[in-house]
């Protein structure tokens, strides 16, 4: 199917301990660039997260945004320093033995004594934790891509409507090109006896001058080619997967034979219908730049 390059996705993980909320939106651009906003405990995961966006995504500038929710902040453990404990009874020891004065130190004293016993956070499974958390990129980036590819049937349709009426045109450009040279031999005609009364007119020469007229204005190789671009775009959106980069290069190869067209055309509704196939394949081009 036809995937665009704008769509947005969301997902929310939670289990008792946290929730993880991903947010996901995307822009046309040329290549696949990923910009993550997250808080500093998932920078070690940020390997892995591309990684899972990238089996989703193939272009687009996108924009992914994690947030973390703790449920466990009041989730602490006291720290026990026996070693700096015994520094600080080895200190009194000594100062009662030089002193001669009581050592009258207790439990609860010794606890209140710097880095005696410290408060910590509780360690995080980290495995439990990832696990949540590729579930809540996986679960927007799905989403995000819902929304790809149903903006990208749009886009098909669209871009199919339009292929269609150049088509037409093309098919008009072919009808009327044969019926030019008529009205230029008749032309020619009526000039060469205006010019020399009732004398004779060489079939030969008038001829001659209509081959070289229709060499210089002929577009059926423009025309059939223009065509061939046109059916080829259509069977690739019918396609659909990553086809933005190769509808991209079609749509050059037919604004070129649209430019010949126009360049060769002494014709006033033929110039009239190169233009507008002109305007249309610029609306295709601009079109197919949100094709992934």
């Amino acid at each position: 199917m036809l995937k665009s390059m704008t769509g947005f996705g969301r997902c929310e993980a939670v289990n008792e301990e946290c929730k993880i909320t991903v947010e996901m939106k995307s822009v046309n651009h040329r290549y696949l660039d990923l910009s993550i906003k997250m808080p500093k405990k998932f920078n070690v995961y940020e390997a892995g997260i591309r990684m899972i966006l990238k089996e989703y995504i193939q272009r687009g500038k996108v924009d992914i945004f994690i947030s973390y929710e703790d449920y466990t902040q009041e989730r602490v453990c006291l720290k026990y320093n026996e070693a700096l404990a015994k520094e600080y009874m080895d200190i009194f020891a000594r100062m009662h033995n030089q002193f001669g004065i009581a050592n009258d130190i207790s439990v609860s004293g010794l606890s209140r004594f710097p880095e005696v016993i410290t408060m910590e956070q509780a360690e995080e499974d980290q495995e439990s934790l990832y696990k949540l958390l590729e579930e809540a990129v996986r679960g927007a980036a799905a989403n995000f891509v819902e929304t790809r590819l149903k903006e990208g049937e749009q886009l098909k349709a669209d871009l199919c409507a339009k292929l269609d009426a150049m088509l037409e045109w093309v098919n008009y450009i072919e009808e009327r090109s044969p019926r030019i040279l008529s009205e230029y031999r008749m032309r020619l005609e009526d000039k060469v006896k205006e010019l020399l009364g009732d004398s004779s007119i060489e079939e030969s020469r008038i001829a001659s001058e209509v081959i070289l007229y229709a060499d210089k204005i002929c577009v059926d190789e423009e025309t059939v080619r223009l065509r061939s671009h046109i059916v080829s775009m259509k069977d690739a959106l019918t396609a659909g997967g990553g086809i933005g980069r190769k509808l991209d290069f079609i749509a050059q190869e037919m604004n070129r034979e649209a430019n010949t067209i126009l360049s060769k055309a002494n014709d006033l509704e033929i110039s009239s219908k190169a233009i507008e196939l002109k305007t249309e394949i610029e609306k295709v081009r601009e079109q197919i730049q949100n094709i992934e």
